[in-house]
Protein backbone atom coordinates (compact mmCIF):
# COMPACT_ATOMS: atom_id res chain seq x y z
CA UNK A 1 0.00 0.00 0.00
CA UNK A 2 3.03 2.39 0.84
CA UNK A 3 4.28 1.55 -2.82
CA UNK A 4 0.91 2.62 -4.10
CA UNK A 5 0.76 5.62 -2.42
CA UNK A 6 4.25 6.44 -3.39
CA UNK A 7 3.87 5.65 -6.93
CA UNK A 8 0.29 7.78 -7.13
CA UNK A 9 2.09 11.12 -5.74
CA UNK A 10 4.97 10.41 -8.30
CA UNK A 11 2.28 10.05 -11.26
CA UNK A 12 2.20 13.49 -13.13
CA UNK A 13 -1.50 13.35 -13.90
CA UNK A 14 -1.69 12.87 -9.53
CA UNK A 15 -0.03 15.69 -8.85
CA UNK A 16 -1.65 18.23 -11.53
CA UNK A 17 -5.31 16.69 -9.77
CA UNK A 18 -3.47 17.80 -6.31
CA UNK A 19 -2.82 21.28 -7.89
CA UNK A 20 -6.18 21.69 -9.18
CA UNK A 21 -7.96 20.98 -5.94
CA UNK A 22 -5.31 23.45 -3.94
CA UNK A 23 -6.71 26.02 -6.50
CA UNK A 24 -4.87 28.15 -9.31
CA UNK A 25 -1.12 28.78 -8.59
CA UNK A 26 -0.35 32.19 -7.53
CA UNK A 27 2.67 34.47 -8.02
CA UNK A 28 3.51 34.13 -4.50
CA UNK A 29 3.37 30.12 -4.37
CA UNK A 30 6.31 30.13 -6.65
CA UNK A 31 7.89 33.23 -4.69
CA UNK A 32 7.71 30.80 -1.39
CA UNK A 33 8.71 27.75 -3.29
CA UNK A 34 11.87 29.01 -5.16
CA UNK A 35 12.79 31.33 -1.96
CA UNK A 36 12.58 34.70 -2.97
CA UNK A 37 10.23 37.57 -3.45
CA UNK A 38 7.18 38.08 -5.27
CA UNK A 39 9.26 41.11 -7.03
CA UNK A 40 12.12 38.85 -7.98
CA UNK A 41 9.56 36.03 -9.78
CA UNK A 42 7.66 39.27 -11.18
CA UNK A 43 11.32 40.75 -12.99
CA UNK A 44 12.13 36.99 -14.10
CA UNK A 45 8.97 36.68 -15.68
CA UNK A 46 9.98 40.38 -17.77
CA UNK A 47 13.33 39.66 -18.10
CA UNK A 48 14.86 36.01 -17.74
CA UNK A 49 18.41 38.32 -18.14
CA UNK A 50 18.24 40.64 -15.70
CA UNK A 51 17.64 38.07 -12.58
CA UNK A 52 21.00 36.01 -11.75
CA UNK A 53 21.20 32.27 -13.67
CA UNK A 54 21.15 30.22 -10.47
CA UNK A 55 18.06 32.78 -8.96
CA UNK A 56 16.36 31.73 -12.31
CA UNK A 57 16.68 28.08 -12.30
CA UNK A 58 15.69 27.71 -8.84
CA UNK A 59 12.02 30.26 -10.29
CA UNK A 60 12.23 28.13 -13.13
CA UNK A 61 12.21 24.90 -11.04
CA UNK A 62 9.37 26.72 -9.09
CA UNK A 63 6.98 26.93 -11.74
CA UNK A 64 7.18 23.63 -13.14
CA UNK A 65 6.68 22.59 -9.70
CA UNK A 66 3.59 24.84 -8.45
CA UNK A 67 2.40 24.61 -12.40
CA UNK A 68 2.22 28.29 -12.21
CA UNK A 69 1.22 30.10 -15.37
CA UNK A 70 1.56 33.87 -15.79
CA UNK A 71 -1.22 36.09 -16.49
CA UNK A 72 0.41 37.88 -19.42
CA UNK A 73 -3.01 40.00 -19.63
CA UNK A 74 -2.43 41.19 -16.10
CA UNK A 75 0.81 41.76 -16.46
CA UNK A 76 0.42 43.92 -19.64
CA UNK A 77 -2.04 45.55 -18.38
CA UNK A 78 -0.22 46.84 -15.19
CA UNK A 79 2.91 47.63 -17.11
CA UNK A 80 1.89 48.42 -20.27
CA UNK A 81 3.72 45.75 -22.45
CA UNK A 82 2.24 42.80 -24.00
CA UNK A 83 5.14 41.11 -24.51
CA UNK A 84 3.87 40.44 -28.04
CA UNK A 85 5.92 40.92 -31.22
CA UNK A 86 4.89 40.60 -34.48
CA UNK A 87 6.99 39.47 -37.24
CA UNK A 88 5.55 40.28 -40.39
CA UNK A 89 7.67 37.94 -43.82
CA UNK A 90 6.19 37.47 -47.14
CA UNK A 91 6.39 33.55 -46.79
CA UNK A 92 8.02 30.61 -45.47
CA UNK A 93 7.43 28.12 -47.92
CA UNK A 94 10.90 27.45 -49.71
CA UNK A 95 12.10 31.01 -48.56
CA UNK A 96 15.09 33.04 -47.97
CA UNK A 97 13.96 34.52 -44.85
CA UNK A 98 13.68 31.16 -43.07
CA UNK A 99 16.88 31.59 -41.02
CA UNK A 100 16.07 35.07 -39.93
CA UNK A 101 12.44 34.15 -38.38
CA UNK A 102 13.63 30.75 -36.24
CA UNK A 103 16.90 32.90 -35.02
CA UNK A 104 14.16 36.09 -34.24
CA UNK A 105 11.57 33.33 -33.00
CA UNK A 106 14.40 31.13 -30.35
CA UNK A 107 15.81 34.85 -29.05
CA UNK A 108 12.74 36.23 -28.43
CA UNK A 109 11.26 33.30 -26.56
CA UNK A 110 14.70 33.09 -24.06
CA UNK A 111 13.51 36.95 -23.59
CA UNK A 112 9.83 35.59 -23.00
CA UNK A 113 8.38 37.92 -25.50
CA UNK A 114 5.13 35.68 -27.51
CA UNK A 115 5.82 35.83 -31.49
CA UNK A 116 2.69 36.58 -33.51
CA UNK A 117 3.96 35.76 -37.02
CA UNK A 118 2.09 37.14 -40.25
CA UNK A 119 2.07 36.46 -43.95
CA UNK A 120 2.13 39.41 -46.06
CA UNK A 121 1.99 37.96 -49.72
CA UNK A 122 3.23 38.86 -52.69
CA UNK A 123 4.01 42.43 -52.80
CA UNK A 124 3.33 42.59 -49.16
CA UNK A 125 -0.58 42.91 -50.01
CA UNK A 126 -1.37 42.21 -47.00
CA UNK A 127 0.99 44.38 -44.48
CA UNK A 128 -1.75 46.94 -44.00
CA UNK A 129 -3.82 44.74 -42.35
CA UNK A 130 -1.30 43.22 -40.43
CA UNK A 131 -0.10 46.20 -38.93
CA UNK A 132 -3.23 46.78 -37.66
CA UNK A 133 -3.93 43.62 -36.26
CA UNK A 134 -0.66 43.93 -33.96
CA UNK A 135 -1.64 47.43 -32.75
CA UNK A 136 -4.53 46.39 -31.92
CA UNK A 137 -3.43 44.02 -29.53
CA UNK A 138 -0.74 46.37 -27.97
CA UNK A 139 2.44 44.33 -29.75
CA UNK A 140 5.67 45.67 -27.84
CA UNK A 141 7.47 45.77 -31.35
CA UNK A 142 7.11 45.13 -35.06
CA UNK A 143 9.34 43.14 -37.39
CA UNK A 144 9.22 43.47 -41.39
CA UNK A 145 10.50 41.56 -44.00
CA UNK A 146 11.17 44.47 -46.52
CA UNK A 147 10.89 48.13 -46.78
CA UNK A 148 7.13 49.30 -46.13
CA UNK A 149 6.10 51.60 -49.05
CA UNK A 150 2.60 52.10 -48.08
CA UNK A 151 2.28 55.43 -46.92
CA UNK A 152 -1.35 55.53 -44.89
CA UNK A 153 0.69 52.65 -43.00
CA UNK A 154 3.85 54.14 -42.37
CA UNK A 155 2.07 57.27 -40.77
CA UNK A 156 0.30 54.95 -38.65
CA UNK A 157 3.68 53.23 -36.91
CA UNK A 158 5.20 56.77 -36.93
CA UNK A 159 2.17 57.91 -34.94
CA UNK A 160 2.53 54.62 -32.20
CA UNK A 161 4.93 53.93 -29.47
CA UNK A 162 5.85 50.55 -30.84
CA UNK A 163 9.68 49.73 -31.93
CA UNK A 164 9.24 49.01 -35.65
CA UNK A 165 12.47 47.38 -37.14
CA UNK A 166 12.88 47.11 -41.02
CA UNK A 167 15.00 43.80 -42.29
CA UNK A 168 16.62 43.23 -45.58
CA UNK A 169 17.18 46.22 -46.72
CA UNK A 170 18.50 49.78 -45.92
CA UNK A 171 15.78 52.67 -46.58
CA UNK A 172 17.40 56.26 -46.90
CA UNK A 173 14.44 57.05 -44.09
CA UNK A 174 13.73 54.59 -41.34
CA UNK A 175 10.24 54.45 -40.17
CA UNK A 176 12.45 53.68 -36.41
CA UNK A 177 15.66 51.43 -37.26
CA UNK A 178 16.75 49.26 -40.12
CA UNK A 179 18.59 46.24 -40.06
CA UNK A 180 19.90 45.14 -43.11
CA UNK A 181 21.87 45.91 -46.49
CA UNK A 182 21.79 47.71 -50.08
CA UNK A 183 20.45 45.68 -52.81
CA UNK A 184 21.65 48.28 -54.89
CA UNK A 185 25.48 47.27 -53.77
CA UNK A 186 24.42 44.03 -54.54
CA UNK A 187 23.60 44.53 -57.98
CA UNK A 188 26.69 46.66 -58.34
CA UNK A 189 29.00 43.79 -56.86
CA UNK A 190 27.54 41.28 -59.16
CA UNK A 191 27.85 44.23 -62.12
CA UNK A 192 31.69 44.31 -61.25
CA UNK A 193 32.29 40.92 -60.87
CA UNK A 194 30.91 39.62 -64.48
CA UNK A 195 32.45 42.30 -66.45
CA UNK A 196 35.98 41.22 -64.42
CA UNK A 197 35.50 37.91 -65.25
CA UNK A 198 35.09 38.89 -69.60
CA UNK A 199 31.44 38.29 -69.60
CA UNK A 200 29.72 41.25 -72.29
CA UNK A 201 26.10 40.09 -72.94
CA UNK A 202 24.10 39.75 -69.06
CA UNK A 203 20.58 39.14 -69.39
CA UNK A 204 18.59 40.03 -66.28
CA UNK A 205 15.99 37.40 -64.97
CA UNK A 206 13.85 39.63 -61.76
CA UNK A 207 11.34 39.85 -60.06
CA UNK A 208 8.86 42.57 -59.69
CA UNK A 209 9.63 43.24 -55.98
CA UNK A 210 10.85 46.30 -54.50
CA UNK A 211 14.21 44.54 -53.34
CA UNK A 212 14.96 42.66 -56.77
CA UNK A 213 14.09 45.79 -58.23
CA UNK A 214 16.78 47.19 -56.49
CA UNK A 215 19.63 44.92 -57.25
CA UNK A 216 18.67 45.03 -60.77
CA UNK A 217 18.96 48.96 -60.95
CA UNK A 218 21.68 48.41 -59.16
CA UNK A 219 23.36 46.32 -61.90
CA UNK A 220 22.16 48.48 -64.77
CA UNK A 221 23.36 51.24 -63.07
CA UNK A 222 26.93 50.05 -62.46
CA UNK A 223 27.08 48.24 -65.95
CA UNK A 224 26.51 50.88 -68.51
CA UNK A 225 28.50 53.78 -65.98
CA UNK A 226 31.26 51.26 -67.40
CA UNK A 227 30.41 51.30 -70.71
CA UNK A 228 28.55 48.36 -71.34
CA UNK A 229 25.37 47.86 -72.98
CA UNK A 230 22.02 48.20 -71.04
CA UNK A 231 21.17 44.27 -70.61
CA UNK A 232 18.43 42.56 -72.53
CA UNK A 233 15.71 40.95 -69.30
CA UNK A 234 12.52 39.49 -68.42
CA UNK A 235 10.47 40.38 -65.24
CA UNK A 236 8.05 38.22 -63.67
CA UNK A 237 4.91 39.59 -61.40
CA UNK A 238 4.87 37.27 -58.46
CA UNK A 239 7.87 35.12 -56.21
CA UNK A 240 10.04 33.51 -58.47
CA UNK A 241 9.87 30.19 -58.36
CA UNK A 242 11.62 27.10 -60.18
CA UNK A 243 9.67 26.44 -63.16
CA UNK A 244 10.03 30.44 -63.80
CA UNK A 245 13.52 30.18 -64.63
CA UNK A 246 13.18 27.31 -67.33
CA UNK A 247 10.48 28.84 -68.76
CA UNK A 248 13.01 31.76 -68.80
CA UNK A 249 15.18 29.74 -70.79
CA UNK A 250 13.00 29.00 -73.30
CA UNK A 251 12.16 32.89 -73.84
CA UNK A 252 15.69 33.80 -74.01
CA UNK A 253 16.23 31.26 -77.25
CA UNK A 254 14.17 33.62 -78.93
CA UNK A 255 16.34 36.70 -78.49
CA UNK A 256 18.12 38.33 -81.13
CA UNK A 257 21.85 37.84 -79.53
CA UNK A 258 22.26 35.12 -77.01
CA UNK A 259 23.23 36.62 -73.82
CA UNK A 260 26.45 35.05 -72.09
CA UNK A 261 25.38 35.08 -68.65
CA UNK A 262 21.83 35.91 -66.73
CA UNK A 263 21.58 37.41 -63.52
CA UNK A 264 18.54 35.84 -61.47
CA UNK A 265 17.09 37.48 -58.58
CA UNK A 266 17.52 34.39 -56.49
CA UNK A 267 18.64 30.67 -56.61
CA UNK A 268 15.21 29.08 -57.66
CA UNK A 269 15.35 30.97 -60.91
CA UNK A 270 18.90 29.63 -62.03
CA UNK A 271 18.23 26.04 -60.50
CA UNK A 272 15.48 26.22 -63.18
CA UNK A 273 16.97 27.61 -65.63
CA UNK A 274 20.58 25.56 -65.01
CA UNK A 275 18.65 21.83 -65.70
CA UNK A 276 16.97 23.44 -68.85
CA UNK A 277 19.97 24.60 -70.19
CA UNK A 278 21.84 21.53 -69.14
CA UNK A 279 18.78 19.34 -70.83
CA UNK A 280 19.52 21.68 -74.07
CA UNK A 281 22.90 20.58 -74.21
CA UNK A 282 24.02 23.89 -73.24
CA UNK A 283 27.67 23.93 -71.35
CA UNK A 284 27.72 26.29 -68.00
CA UNK A 285 29.26 28.82 -67.60
CA UNK A 286 31.63 27.92 -71.08
CA UNK A 287 28.18 28.73 -72.99
CA UNK A 288 26.49 30.33 -70.66
CA UNK A 289 26.52 31.70 -66.91
CA UNK A 290 24.61 31.78 -64.22
CA UNK A 291 24.22 33.42 -61.04
CA UNK A 292 21.53 33.54 -58.25
CA UNK A 293 20.62 35.54 -55.28
CA UNK A 294 19.96 34.05 -51.74
CA UNK A 295 22.96 31.30 -51.38
CA UNK A 296 20.17 28.57 -50.52
CA UNK A 297 21.51 25.28 -49.94
CA UNK A 298 20.44 23.90 -53.42
CA UNK A 299 23.19 26.48 -55.04
CA UNK A 300 26.12 24.14 -53.61
CA UNK A 301 24.55 21.02 -54.30
CA UNK A 302 23.63 21.46 -58.00
CA UNK A 303 25.89 20.75 -60.60
CA UNK A 304 27.39 22.63 -61.63
CA UNK A 305 27.23 24.93 -58.12
CA UNK A 306 25.02 27.98 -58.27
CA UNK A 307 27.27 31.38 -57.98
CA UNK A 308 25.37 33.46 -55.90
CA UNK A 309 25.14 36.14 -53.15
CA UNK A 310 24.92 35.49 -49.43
CA UNK A 311 23.09 37.28 -46.73
CA UNK A 312 23.47 36.09 -43.07
CA UNK A 313 20.30 36.20 -42.48
CA UNK A 314 20.13 34.79 -38.80
CA UNK A 315 22.58 37.28 -37.89
CA UNK A 316 19.61 39.82 -39.23
CA UNK A 317 17.27 38.43 -37.44
CA UNK A 318 19.81 38.29 -33.95
CA UNK A 319 20.49 41.51 -34.85
CA UNK A 320 16.90 43.11 -34.90
CA UNK A 321 16.07 41.30 -31.66
CA UNK A 322 19.10 42.64 -29.90
CA UNK A 323 17.46 46.40 -30.89
CA UNK A 324 14.31 45.08 -28.42
CA UNK A 325 16.89 44.08 -25.72
CA UNK A 326 18.42 47.58 -25.70
CA UNK A 327 15.05 49.65 -25.88
CA UNK A 328 14.10 47.20 -22.84
CA UNK A 329 17.59 48.24 -20.89
CA UNK A 330 16.70 51.91 -21.43
CA UNK A 331 19.17 52.26 -24.08
CA UNK A 332 19.05 55.06 -26.52
CA UNK A 333 19.73 53.63 -30.10
CA UNK A 334 21.32 56.04 -31.97
CA UNK A 335 21.80 54.43 -35.25
CA UNK A 336 19.08 53.84 -37.49
CA UNK A 337 20.80 51.70 -39.93
CA UNK A 338 22.62 48.55 -38.75
CA UNK A 339 24.23 46.64 -41.92
CA UNK A 340 25.03 43.22 -41.86
CA UNK A 341 27.09 43.50 -45.41
CA UNK A 342 26.40 40.68 -48.13
CA UNK A 343 29.11 37.77 -49.62
CA UNK A 344 29.15 37.05 -53.24
CA UNK A 345 30.07 33.40 -53.57
CA UNK A 346 32.26 32.58 -56.65
CA UNK A 347 31.32 28.81 -57.92
CA UNK A 348 31.13 26.93 -61.12
CA UNK A 349 28.05 28.11 -62.79
CA UNK A 350 29.63 31.84 -63.29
Amino acid sequence: MKALAMAFRADPLALAFNRMKRGIPKLDDVARQAGVSAATVSRFLNNPGIVATATGERIRAAIEATGYVPDLVAGGLASAKSRLVAVLVPDVAQSIFNATVEAMVEELSIDGHSVMLGLTGIENARMPQLISAALSRRADAIILTGILSDKPSRDLLIGRNATVIETWGLPPEPIDVAVGFSHHAVGADVARFLRGRGYRRPHLLSASGTRAMERRQGFIDDWTAAGGETPTEQMFASQTRFGHGRAAFRAMRELGTAPDVVVCSSDWLAQGLLVEAMAAGVKVPDELAVVGFGNLAIAAEMRPTITTVDIDGARIGREAVNVLRRRAAGETIAERHIDVGFRLIERESA
